[in-house]
């Protein structure tokens, strides 16, 4: 076979092209250390980090950070910029500077920050923020380390699990892990009607609070880095669409993870420790100055837990941090929730040693269309499932009143559940929540109840913070339901670990109940059931329920 001499010389331009194009820098990346960062933990390296991401945006490319420490103070991010932390790569945010210099950028103007705390205000003084960007990713396995962030009390915060002594017999305040720090000098705060903005969590120019902050972006990515001691939010995410989080792991020292009016999100593969605040955290809130859905959203192979923070991280898991309420570390949609939550999916989601499963809509949205199937659940310290339609209206004069529906939850187990609270709905007199079907449940609860408790008429609150603790002991031990509509138990099992003289289900005020294949443990003289107001009762093999009998 002739070989041509034309062929041969493509063939060696080929080679040498090839021969080019790998010797030559690849120039959409680009080393943090080529523009002047240290990495030694020492040095601030804020300048050198945004002056690689103001490159890398001229084209679109990707920040690399070697194995280092990376101090620093608010990292800007650019559209079509990805930050990639390598192995040992460690961004530490740096302490705000104590005579009040410059540090972390300025909380922005918000013109509306009376319906909603300082942190959810505001983005730009976070150590990692980006607003109305696209195409934007955050990548590992490096980590973000929150050290000098403030969690919204005081300059910064104490250092990872070191917590102030907590005051005896104090509500539930997450703020008081810190202590209670002097408010910021502030005489020019004029709270509005729900208290904000106050001094309380007001902080001052310089200081940062959040680890990542995003307002108003698309496309974006963030997957396998770790966050500790994360501030108030290791994520805040409001308005961004199309989101994805993989793989993360965070442990911190407040909110892990707020997605906050975003549309299109995908949540998967996440570990979140939060003692002292929730884990993954579905928000709505009228940050953005209008009402704005969270929406199309799914979490799904994640665990949260309330451990001692850090302890994640180091595989010790301990339980030393205690508090009033109990840890926190749940899977949560609400409280602010003005814009409401639509299309929402859990999935195939493990809680340890935390509070349960929240579903809370008190601020005027609807709360509508939402699957939550295959948890499991072990030493939770208050109701395993909380689902919650309030009055709290925290919002613009004229915001009505909102609206639950369409809920479904199924294959949930839990085991050694505090005696407190077992499964709780409730909505307001005149404003049911409507559609809710509980599935697949098996409930093992540690009793201990009273007959004193049984006794006891629990407050409506339509006006208050949802939490179960505020409720006080709920007057029966496995399922305590009020102003409902269309409730469905089916193929539900409540079970005791230790006798309890509550009756194991109470409903007040509950139009249309289907009852089909419940087993309930007595382990007391109190009856299974304690109804009042209930009809339209359809029954088949429910403990205690003559089938298709009506209880009034």
């Amino acid at each position: 076979m002739k070989f041509s001499r034309f062929a041969g010389l493509s063939v060696l331009s080929l080679l040498f092209a090839a021969f080019l194009a790998a010797a030559a820098p690849d120039r959409a990346v680009f080393d943090v250390r080529s523009f002047g960062a240290k990495g030694d933990g020492a040095t601030l390296d804020t300048r050198a980090i945004n002056d690689a991401i103001a490159a890398a945006a001229e084209s679109g490319g990707t920040v690399v950070f070697p194995a280092g420490r990376y101090l620093s103070h608010s990292i800007r991010l650019k559209s079509h910029v990805g930050l990639q932390l390598e192995h040992g790569a460690v961004i530490v945010a740096a302490d705000p500077p104590k005579d009040g210099g410059p540090g972390y950028d300025a909380a922005e103007p918000n013109p509306t920050p009376e319906y909603q705390d300082f942190g959810h205000s505001h983005w730009h003084n976070s150590l990692i923020w980006g607003e109305n960007l696209e195409d934007v990713s955050i990548t590992g396995p490096g980590q973000i380390y929150g050290r000098g962030l403030s969690r919204g009390t005081g300059r910064v915060a104490l250092p990872v699990n070191v917590t102030a002594e907590q005051p005896k017999g104090a509500a539930a305040d997450v703020l008081r892990a810190d202590g209670n720090a002097s408010p910021v000098d502030r005489p020019d705060l004029k709270p509005g009607p729900f208290g904000y903005p106050n001094a309380r969590d007001t902080l001052q120019d310089g200081v940062g609070n959040k680890a990542i902050a995003l307002k108003n972006c698309r496309n974006v990515v963030f997957r396998d880095f770790t966050i500790l001691h994360g501030g108030h939010f290791g994520i805040l995410a409001t308005g961004v669409d199309n989101f994805t989080l993989d793989n993360l792991v965070i442990d911190t020292n407040r909110d892990g993870m707020d997605i906050d009016a975003c549309s299109n999100v995908r949540v998967s593969n996440c570990s979140v420790n939060s003692p002292w605040d929730d884990g993954i955290c579905l928000k709505a809130s009228y940050g953005l100055n209008r009402n704005r859905a969270t929406e199309n959203v799914t979490i799904t192979n994640c665990f949260v837990s309330g451990y001692d923070e850090g302890t994640l991280l180091d595989g010790t898991r301990q339980r030393r941090t205690t508090h009033k309420g109990g840890p926190i570390g749940r899977i949560k949609l609400g409280t602010e929730a003005n814009g409401g939550f639509r299309n929402i999916a859990v999935s195939n989601c493990v809680f340890e040693y935390c509070r349960g499963l929240a579903l809370e809509q008190v601020d005027g949205g609807v709360m509508e269309d939402i699957a939550v199937t295959n948890l499991a659940m072990r030493d939770i310290v208050n109701a395993p499932v909380f689902v919650r339609l309030g009055a709290r209206l925290r919002g613009p004069e004229g915001t009505p009143m909102g609206s639950a529906r369409r809920i479904l939850l199924s294959n949930i187990v839990a085991y050694n559940v505090a005696p407190d609270h077992g499964v709780f709905i409730s909505g307001v007199p005149g404003h049911p929540i409507e559609d809710l079907t509980l599935s697949g449940i098996r409930l093992y609860f540690r009793g201990g109840g009273t007959a004193e408790q049984a006794a006891r008429a629990v407050p409506e609150m339509e006006k208050g913070y949802p939490e179960p603790d505020l409720f006080g002991v709920l007057p029966s031990w496995g399922v305590f339901a009020r102003h409902a509509a269309n409730l469905v138990l089916r193929d539900v099992q409540l079970h005791l670990l230790a006798s309890d003289a509550r009756p194991a289900v109470s409903m007040d005020d509950v139009a249309g109940v289907e009852l089909v294949d419940v087993r309930v443990e007595r382990t007391a003289a109190q009856p299974f059931w304690r109804m009042n107001g209930v009809t339209d009762v359809l029954a088949v093999r429910a403990a205690g329920v003559p089938d298709a009998g009506a209880a009034k």
